[in-house]
This record gives C-alpha cells, sequence and structure tokens, in this order.
C-alpha cells in the first residue's frame, strides 16, 4: 500500500516566486496529484505564461496573481505538454495565443483520461477545452523585449510523448514542465523511462541551468537533474529484475523497497513507472500507448483499493 506523505494544504498557499528580471514561478505545494507549478514572464508589453493549472478554481487563482504583478496583457500561454493539470485552464486565458507542440494539441484535443474515477473527487470546473493552436515540431523563439526565450520540443517521448521546455539561456533559467520533479515521484506511465533519462542526460543538464522550475515542487537548481537520474536508473533496474523473477509490474511495486524515494509524494507511481519500463524491456517503441485503464487500475490496487490522494 503507499504510504506516500502529502502535506495537505490549500489554494491559498500558491505563491509567486519572483526569479529576477521579470521571470516568476508560480509555485503551488504540496505539487501532488494535479497540482502543478506554473510561471510567467513580463515584459514592456506584454505577458508570456508558462502552463495553465488543472481546475477553475486554481487557474482563476493563477490568473489573479499574474494581475498582482502586472496590469500588462496576457499575449502568449505555452504548454510544456498535454496532461490536464497544465492544460484545463487554458480556456481563461482565451486572449492569448496558445503555443505547443503539434503532438500536445492532439493529445489535449483526445480529451481527459478516467480523472474522477481514480482519484479522490476533486471539481475541475466547467471550462471548455481549448487546445494550442499555434504549434510546432521542433521548437520556436519567443522574445520577451529582448529577452530570448527558447521554447523547445525536447525529441522524444519522455515524461509524455510531446514535452517541451521553454529555456532563457541569459538569465540561466529553464521552466522544466514534467521533466522534473522536486520532492515528488516522476510518473512515465504516458511517456518513457529511458527516453527521461535521455533527455535529462543529454538535453537538460547541458543547458547548466542556475534555476531550474520543476513541474511540480519547490523551485530548484541543477542538482535536481542527478536526483530526478537516479529514481529514474533505479526504476529501470527494479524493472529489470522483476522481470527476470516473472513478477507483474503490480506484484514488482508491491515488493519493491523505495528507499529515499519513499518519502516522496505520491510513491503508488512506481507502478506505473514499473508498467512502462516493462513495455521497453519488451522492446516496444518509446512511448507506445500502454493499457491506461489497467495501469491506473494497478495504482488503485496498490493504494489500498482506494482512489489516489488528491488535493486539487
Amino acid at each position: 500500500m503507499s504510504t506516500s506523505p502529502h502535506d495537505h494544504v490549500g489554494i491559498d498557499a500558491a505563491r509567486i516566486e519572483d526569479l529576477g528580471g521579470g521571470l516568476y514561478a508560480y509555485v503551488q505545494p504540496d505539487g501532488s496529484w494535479f497540482i502543478n507549478n506554473t510561471g510567467f514572464l513580463v515584459g514592456r508589453d506584454g505577458v508570456t505564461l508558462v502552463d495553465a493549472c488543472a481546475t477553475e478554481r486554481r487557474t482563476r487563482a493563477f490568473r489573479e496573481s499574474v494581475t498582482s504583478v502586472t496590469d500588462q496583457p496576457m499575449r502568449v500561454l505555452v504548454n510544456t505538454h498535454s496532461h490536464p493539470d497544465h492544460t484545463v485552464g487554458n480556456a481563461l486565458f482565451r486572449e492569448a495565443a496558445i503555443v505547443a507542440h503539434e503532438a500536445t494539441r492532439d493529445e489535449v484535443l483526445r480529451g481527459l483520461p478516467p480523472v474522477q474515477a481514480v482519484w479522490e473527487p476533486f471539481d475541475m470546473g466547467t471550462l471548455p477545452t481549448a487546445a494550442p493552436f499555434l504549434t510546432y515540431r521542433e521548437g520556436v523563439t519567443l522574445w520577451v523585449d529582448d529577452l530570448r526565450c527558447e521554447v523547445r520540443h525536447v525529441g522524444t517521448p519522455a515524461h509524455t510523448t510531446n514535452d517541451s521546455i521553454v529555456w532563457v539561456p541569459e538569465r540561466s533559467v529553464l521552466y522544466a514542465g514534467d521533466l522534473v520533479f522536486n520532492g515528488g515521484t516522476p510518473f512515465l506511465m504516458s511517456g518513457s523511462v529511458a527516453g527521461s533519462i535521455s533527455v535529462l542526460s543529454e538535453v537538460i543538464a547541458p543547458l547548466g541551468a542556475t534555476t531550474i522550475v520543476p513541474g511540480h515542487g519547490p523551485v530548484c537548481g541543477p542538482e535536481i537533474v542527478g536526483t530526478v537520474l537516479e529514481y529514474l536508473h533505479f526504476v529501470q533496474d527494479t524493472a529489470r529484475a522483476a522481470k527476470d523473477a516473472g513478477l507483474s509490474p503490480l506484484d514488482a511495486a508491491r515488493e519493491t523497497d523505495l528507499g529515499r524515494y519513499a518519502e516522496w509524494t505520491d510513491s503508488e507511481r512506481i507502478v506505473g513507472n514499473l508498467h512502462r519500463a516493462y513495455a521497453e524491456l519488451d522492446g516496444l517503441p518509446l512511448g507506445t500507448p500502454l493499457d491506461i485503464p489497467q495501469v491506473l487500475g494497478d495504482m488503485v490496487t496498490f493504494n489500498g483499493g482506494k482512489p489516489l490522494t488528491c488535493y486539487a
């Protein structure tokens, strides 16, 4: 059973962190299921936003926080990937150009997974779907006044099949989306363990970012990359040994000693991560769709048959 710790804090705990020079992070504790971070960059003539939130209420709070900093119009919204915690609130930024990788648009239009059947009930609100309508295949450069902001697709399935980063080289600030979790368990069910290792090692680490805004958890420095990589290698090693022993991903998760990773929130994600690692050991292409209802069902079973904890 999952014993993953949670710090049950309300929406009022969300805070703006000033990263300097018009760059901000919007951090939502405790960073667990559907409680993500966003960001925004303020120029003389407008605001560029990085991601929305999982619910209408949380996105309204994010929007109000932006307006507490600036009265400039919100011109651009970048989605780092398609998961609902980063895209459900898109509709509250109708005045902005919603920008993302073309596969992010496809996934947003495909619709939500069975959210309420797996997690504790929470109110997502009644917002209509607002998919990105300005898309790219490799990347696009955004300018905030004279500040260059590089929006890059990472090139391979990782957290999802459609992850992008927002890199501000002059400030050494990286908005990493869910390629980076800080204090929470990474989740690779809809992406790739091997791909995530590749992206962190070959795309993220070489940037040498001084400040990283993770998709979940506190703003951090470059040391987080090594921490996440260690966990991903742990998942691969666990999957290899368990598969050789003939264990299912669920049984492997039940027998796994998470060690220090048990201190991270949402430890039940080990089940989904092992399902993904097993698929890669079977030689399936990175990012091959899994049987999502089965994987999520196994996670609920691992959690003692109870819906997964969610404070969104």
